[in-house]
């Protein structure tokens, strides 16, 4: 778990880089923060076909998606794993993992798994944040899922922003307690991936579910840049833990291997 949080951290921290240093100036949109979940879903939910959202670099690394493919996207490259047409976006991979891209219309990822859970009745996994839930066709997708009792594991990274507008702003309702209002199983989380890997598995025979899971986004919504520093940071807390528990050696060479294999990635644009 730890070292893939070490290495979505790592491979962003190299994204800043090559931004700032003028190689690419799209607005792409960093997962860093939030490594605890895309984590979590890579040990536990591998098997399931996942519709995944816009910000989940840290999901396509914790599922085993190819690194030079991730860069090259987001360089705009036809050797991206979209062929270079969306930036910094995702597509199906092989490895038996099933990630489909995510078009950029907010919250189509919602609708369209269920469908294809409908469709092939193969577990599947909604991965979308707190702006995306409140979409129609998404509270419109819960409710189907919970009628037909498809296998669909919704799990919200709730970072409480669209943009820069918080949920006090948008909306008087709880995620949690309108999911279970439809039918579904459902309930809030911390960001800590321990805790989130016991209850995707918790929910593995028992679906459709949804976990709303709170993170921090480190950057800003689109972009490199930084408001300040965040709540908190799991992926310190996790190191800092392990660290007391007597792991500082194992860190130490998780660190150094997952920085050289970023660094051999981003070589030849640094």
């Amino acid at each position: 778990v730890y070292q893939k949080m070490a290495e979505a951290r790592i491979f962003e921290q190299f994204i800043v880089k090559a931004s700032s240093s003028g190689k690419f100036s799209i607005k792409i949109h960093m997962s860093s923060g939030q490594e605890g979940v895309g984590a979590a879903i890579g040990e536990t939910a591998w098997m399931y076909q996942i519709f995944a959202q816009h910000r989940a670099m840290d999901l396509y690394l914790s599922l085993g998606g190819p690194v030079d493919k991730l860069r090259d996207e987001i360089m705009c490259l036809d050797s991206g794993c979209c062929g270079g047409k969306i930036g910094g976006a995702f597509q199906y991979f092989g490895n038996g993992r099933r990630l489909y891209a995510h078009t950029g219309f907010i919250g189509e990822n919602i609708s369209v798994g269920v469908g294809a859970a409908l469709g092939n009745g193969e577990k599947t996994l909604c991965f979308f944040g707190d702006g995306a839930a409140e979409e129609d066709y998404a509270l419109t997708a819960y409710g189907f899922a919970a009628t037909h009792k498809l296998p669909v594991l919704f799990i919200c990274t709730d970072n409480n922003l669209s943009v820069l507008s918080p949920k006090s702003k948008r909306r008087s309702w709880n995620l949690v307690e309108v999911a279970k209002g439809f039918g579904l199983q459902a309930l809030e989380l911390s960001d800590d991936p321990f805790t989130l890997m016991h209850y995707i598995k918790q929910f593995d025979n028992n679906l459709p579910a949804l976990i709303n899971c709170h993170v921090c986004r480190n950057y800003w919504h689109a972009g490199v840049g930084v408001d300040g520093a965040a709540p908190w940071d799991r992926f310190a807390m996790i190191r800092e833990e392990l660290i007391k528990r007597g792991f500082e050696d194992e860190l130490t060479i998780i660190d150094a291997q997952a920085t050289k294999k970023m660094e051999e990635a981003w070589k030849p644009y640094l």
